[in-house]
């Protein structure tokens, strides 16, 4: 667990940190997607997408520490452990699609430089990029 603070200006910091979450890992998503699908965007936006993802990403164990100390203060009912459960499991599907966003962010910086990367390596890390977006996508509309 990452020691966070409780609240700031007495705002608990749970939701604060949520939304970034919850706005940049399906933006990120979105981004693996697209970047997947249209080839000639990764080198230009691709950057973008890796930084949703790297931001969406490091904010989780936050969002899941913070979760953890609001759920000591208002209680353990269902539906708070349920959200719990599936919030822990964020991570497991943010940090696969920052890969996913950089890699493909490589690929698209090679093609720019002159320097394509083989179809062979190219087509999986697309397919498997479009896969994990939506793995990640799921998981945040389950959480």
């Amino acid at each position: 667990m990452v020691d966070v603070p409780e609240a700031i200006g007495g705002v608990p910091l749970h939701p604060l940190v949520v939304h970034a979450v919850v706005v940049l890992i399906p933006l990120a998503s979105l981004g693996v997607v697209l970047v997947s699908l249209v080839p000639k965007w990764r080198a230009r936006f691709g950057v973008l997408v890796v930084a949703a993802a790297a931001i969406g990403t490091a904010m989780v164990p936050i969002a899941t520490s913070s979760g953890e100390q609001l759920e000591d203060r208002v209680g353990k009912t269902e539906l708070v452990e349920r959200h719990s459960e599936l919030g822990a499991v964020v991570l497991y599907t943010a940090g696969p699609l920052l890969v996913m966003a950089v890699a493909l962010w490589w690929i698209g910086r090679r093609a720019q430089r002159g320097r394509p990367v083989p179809r062979w390596l190219n087509v999986p890390v697309s397919v498997i990029g479009v896969l994990v977006a939506i793995a990640a996508g799921v998981q945040m509309v389950l959480v």
